[in-house]
């Protein structure tokens, strides 16, 4: 299987199966396009002289090429995995990753909230040390010989127990040594309860911060009110500034929600750059009911795709002139990741990756905490719901039938499991219209890697790739 497009300039195509990338002249991308569509060799000879009678001359040597590019198994290669994905997720029994919910409450009122203002659907409340703690050393139990373990402080907002915070980071550092673990920390705040304290304590002790803002001012204080119903942007941008700065500019990212309300987000993420000096970018669509005034719309897809585009043409732009910004989804890399286990068992939500309440409940993620019916265990008992754990064993991008004739099911790995859940009420669904926002980006990052081939000085402002596996290869954040 082969995918290919035309973007910014470029005739692209993607051999799906070896994720080879070729970057081709037009007599080449008709020829492709035209085999990959079962037309006989002598039919595309004929419809390619017809086309190109000046390059008559070549038909024949880029044939070659292409034969040559299919015998080294970098186009129309096999699809050699799909016998082997049950067993490449199967394997898979440590814990390497936990979402620690430190607060089910939250000092803002963002009305698109997916978390229900932070309660999760259920009650206010802040984990006590014991409970994280806990939770920390069944991490521990359950990692195996993985040595870098990751836990994301997450809520609601997770400053409102920002002592807990601070005693979990100093029990992980304590049993570090002699578990041989090395704890990677994280942040998730709306940042209205950034003081210098927590600025300085978050720049020693958390390798990435996630910061949400929405973007331009009437943007994010459209839905991101405190409980008064006051716009949280005043506040809480120079607090952001600030913890920037103090960091150097890395490890964090800006984390937006566009919403049918503004689907020209690139407005926003041009306002973090520009205006405001954020280099460090993401922005994700809003999850909400359809019937949500929030909720994306069909006819919100042609702006939205419109929108990537410009994205990806601006960042070249910015390379091209030595001031790059980062946008999550557009980070790749071609050659030395993700490993093939990644590109077919996902984000290892259910099974090297949970959520934890408050109470120390255990839940796939985040996005499933609340309902019962996906309720792994605790921390005390460890997973006791283990049919759940083993259908998220199997949930990989082969167990959901949607997903076979997509030319993006190697990249996405299936998508959200929580995503589906909630669009198909089946966690081996696709939320397809997810589906169409991820292949746009892919069409759009892909472009830009071809761009930075074609011109090394775009390619000297590529975002840095770090390693989040033991003794694997590089991810691609996708």
């Amino acid at each position: 299987m082969i995918h290919a497009y035309q973007l910014n300039g470029y005739n692209i195509v993607l051999d799906v199966n070896s994720a080879s990338v070729h970057s081709v002249d037009p007599l080449a991308y008709d020829a492709i396009t035209m085999l990959d569509a079962g037309t006989p060799r002598a039919g595309v000879r004929g419809a390619l002289a017809a086309k190109y009678p000046e390059n008559a001359a070549d038909i024949d040597d880029v044939l070659a090429d292409i034969d040559a590019l299919a015998a080294a198994g970098k186009l129309f290669s096999p699809d050699g995995w799909a016998p082997r994905a049950g067993e490449l997720k199967d394997r898979s029994t440590v814990v390497k990753a936990l979402c620690l919910h430190v607060a089910h409450s939250c000092n803002l009122d963002c009305a698109y909230c997916f978390a229900a203002q932070g309660k999760f659907h259920g009650e206010a409340a802040l984990m006590p040390f014991e409970t994280g703690k806990r939770a920390l050393d069944f991490l521990v139990e359950n990692s195996g010989t993985r040595h870098n373990l990751e836990v994301d402080f997450f809520g609601g907002e997770p400053l409102m127990n920002f002592a807990v915070c601070k005693q979990l980071v100093a029990y992980a550092r304590s049993i570090g040594g002699r578990t041989g673990k090395h704890f990677r920390f994280t942040l998730t705040t709306n940042g209205v309860a950034l003081t210098d304290e927590v600025i300085e304590w978050v720049n020693k002790e958390c390798y990435n911060v996630v910061l949400s803002l929405d973007g331009r001012r009437e943007v994010n204080d459209r839905f991101r009110k405190d409980l008064a119903g006051n716009g949280s942007y005043d506040r809480i941008v120079p607090r952001f500034q600030k913890l920037v700065a103090a960091r150097g500019g890395k490890g964090y990212y800006m984390r937006g929600t566009f919403t049918h309300h503004n689907p020209d987000f690139t407005r926003d993420l041009f306002h973090m750059a520009d205006d405001l000096g954020f280099s460090e970018l993401s922005m994700e669509p809003v999850v909400a009911a359809p019937n949500s005034p929030e909720a994306l719309t069909e006819a919100d897809l042609p702006i939205l795709s419109a929108q990537y585009e410009l994205l990806a043409r601006d960042m070249l732009r910015r390379q091209r002139a030595g001031r790059p910004i980062t946008f999550y989804h557009y980070i790749l890399d071609l050659k030395h990741g993700p490993c093939i286990y990644k590109r077919i068992a996902g984000c290892g939500s259910g099974t090297e990756y949970m959520a934890v309440t408050p109470w120390g409940d255990l839940y796939p993620c985040h996005q499933f905490v609340g309902d019962a019916a996906y309720k792994l265990g605790d921390v005390w008992h460890g997973v006791t719901n283990t049919a759940l754990r083993d259908e998220f064993k199997l949930c990989n991008v082969y167990a959901r039938p949607a997903c076979r004739d997509c030319w993006a099911r190697l990249w996405c790995a299936g998508g959200c499991a929580a995503n589906a859940l909630h669009a198909t009420g089946d966690i081996h669904g696709v939320y397809e219209y997810g589906c169409k926002l991820f292949r746009k980006r892919m069409e759009c990052a892909l472009m830009m890697k071809v761009a930075e081939a074609a011109d090394p000085a775009l390619a000297a402002g590529a975002p840095h790739l770090e390693s989040d596996c033991d003794g694997c290869t590089p991810k691609a954040t996708l």
